[in-house]
């Protein structure tokens, strides 16, 4: 007799898997515990086999066999996924799942808007968005957990694609009170004796700090942060100053407080804001309508949540 189980029995089986709680599988798939639960019962009755077994205060546990059948079950949705998308191709209807990568420095400016008004052009599609750093946004195209990102050109692997949109140049951030805000343009020498409050960002704050070590400087670090919005906030309340390559159309922190922006100057490098993507990514439908979508929203006078008024000349791609 065939098995009767069904591909969203095998996605809840996967989900508890991967989370080892069905609670926590729940809230991924967005759907109710025991609807999971009763989709693991009905497999296990069909195989014949127990799937799970639970430890106390450690959630649930893949059994030996529950092993090897979820990594066969992860095959199983994968060439369905591969099927959906052959079929979209094939129809020319732009749908289906598209999971987009975000760095974290600029993901709360642009991407809510780019991903909006990609989702009015192409309403079935389920955009699923991820705030990351490089190395974690390399990590996941890898593993197929997103299927593109919008990032900066540092250090792209070999292996994967970059598809430049825009060029940023570097400002020097302060705020309104800073020895420096009066300034129409700063340089790195004129930055090296006040306090920096770096974005210490996995490959990012190694580009900042470049601007100083290229001219044999070392810039007097005050504070170090991981999140964008604290170092807005930090620079604001006169911690120091800080160095970036976006610009919000609102130039406050996070408090309201007002914090001014000055082009830096010098031998410094601007930022290729792009597309990263693994090789053959773009012959999927969905992939290749955010793509054409990015390059229609993102030009060389006008970026989704950015000012670009004071910003030196930039190329076009």
């Amino acid at each position: 007799m065939p098995l009767r189980i069904t591909l969203r029995q095998l996605e809840y089986f996967v989900a508890v898997g991967e989370a080892g709680s069905i609670v926590t599988a729940s809230e991924k798939v967005n759907v109710s515990s025991p609807s999971i639960s009763s989709a693991i019962s009905q497999l296990e009755a069909e195989f014949g086999l127990q799937l799970f077994v639970r430890k106390h205060a450690q959630g649930l546990a893949l059994t030996q066999a529950g092993r090897q059948l979820m990594a066969q079950a992860r095959q199983v949705l994968g060439q369905a996924e591969q099927l959906a998308r052959l079929a979209d191709e094939i129809s020319g209807n732009v749908q289906g799942p598209l999971g987009v990568g975000c760095l974290l420095t600029f993901a709360q400016i642009m991407v809510p808007q780019l991903r909006r008004s990609f989702e009015q052009l192409h309403p079935k599609v389920r955009v699923s968005q991820y705030e990351l750093d490089q190395t974690e946004i390399y990590a996941r195209l890898r593993n197929g957990e997103i299927d593109l990102a919008l990032t900066y050109d540092l250090e792209i692997p070999p292996d994967l694609t970059f598809i430049p949109l825009a060029e940023l140049s570097p400002y020097v951030m302060v705020g309104e009170t800073h020895p420096l805000a009066h300034l129409p343009s700063a340089s790195v020498e004129e930055l090296k004796d006040h306090p920096m409050v770096l974005l210490d960002l996995p490959l990012s704050s190694d580009y900042f700090l470049s601007f100083f070590s290229r001219r044999g400087l070392k810039p007097l670090i005050a504070e170090r942060t991981k999140d964008i919005s604290v170092v807005r906030g930090l620079v604001a309340n006169g911690y120091g100053y800080s160095i970036a390559n976006i610009r919000p159309v609102n130039d406050r922190a996070p408090d309201g407080r007002p914090l001014r922006f000055i082009p830096l100057v010098g031998e410094v490098r601007p930022m290729i804001m792009g597309l990263v993507l693994v090789e053959g990514a773009e012959s999927v439908l969905a992939v290749r309508a955010f793509v054409d979508h990015c390059r229609a929203a993102i030009t060389r006078t006008s970026i989704p949540g950015m000012d670009l008024s004071i910003a030196g000349p930039r190329r076009d791609f």
